[in-house]
C-alpha cells in the first residue's frame, strides 16, 4: 500500500529551515531545490554580470546588477521565493533587508541540466505573471538563448554567434560567445 503525499504548500519558513548549506527555490508552494552551479555556468553569470554592469556604469543607468543568491519574493506572498542567476532592477524601492520584494524588471537564468523544467516551464510562467519585463533562459549546452520581451508579448530565440538586444537597457547589445568560458 503507497503511503499518502504530504500535499501541504510549502512557504517561505520551509526554505528558511533548510540546512546544511541547501537551497531551494519555492514556487507556487513547490520546492524546487538548486544543485550547486557548474563551472561554466559560474563563468557565464560572472560574464554576463560584469559586460551589463559595465554598460549601466558607463551610461549612468540607475539599475543594478545581482547576482544568485539573492533573494526575490517574486509575487510578495510566502508561497514564492526564487534566487534568479541574474536580476537587474530599476526601482531600487523593493530593495529590503537585503531581499527584493516584487518582480525584478529583467531576469536571466543560465540553464543546468536540474534546472531545465524548472527554468523553461515552471519559472517562465511566474515570471510572466508576477511582472518581470524581460526573460532570458540562456542554455549553453544546446549554445542558445531564449528572450521573451513580456511586456510587447514577444519572444525571439538566438545562437551565441547573434547580437542580442535587451529592452530593458537602450543600446545595449551582446554575443554570448564574447563571453570567456
Amino acid at each position: 500500500m503507497a503511503l499518502p503525499k504530504n500535499k501541504r504548500k510549502k512557504t517561505i519558513d520551509d526554505i528558511a529551515s533548510l540546512t546544511n548549506g541547501q537551497r531551494a527555490e519555492l514556487i507556487d508552494g513547490k520546492i524546487y531545490y538548486i544543485s550547486p552551479p557548474s563551472i561554466r555556468h559560474q563563468e557565464i553569470m560572472a560574464g554576463l554580470a560584469e559586460i551589463i554592469n559595465n554598460f549601466i556604469n558607463g551610461h549612468n543607468k540607475n539599475y543594478k546588477v545581482f547576482t544568485s543568491p539573492f533573494p526575490v519574493y517574486i509575487a510578495n506572498d510566502k508561497k514564492n521565493y526564487v534566487e534568479p542567476d541574474l536580476s537587474i532592477i530599476c526601482n531600487e524601492n523593493k530593495l529590503k533587508d537585503n531581499k527584493y520584494f516584487g518582480a525584478p524588471d529583467w531576469i536571466i537564468e543560465i540553464v543546468s541540466e536540474k534546472s531545465r523544467w524548472t527554468d523553461y516551464c515552471a519559472k517562465l510562467i511566474k515570471y510572466y505573471n508576477c511582472g518581470v519585463r524581460e526573460y532570458w533562459i540562456t542554455d549553453h549546452t544546446e549554445r542558445i538563448v531564449l528572450v521573451y520581451n513580456f511586456e510587447h508579448e514577444r519572444y525571439q530565440k538566438y545562437t551565441f554567434n547573434d547580437k542580442i538586444k535587451s529592452s530593458i537597457l537602450d543600446n545595449f547589445e551582446i554575443t554570448f560567445s564574447e563571453i570567456k568560458i
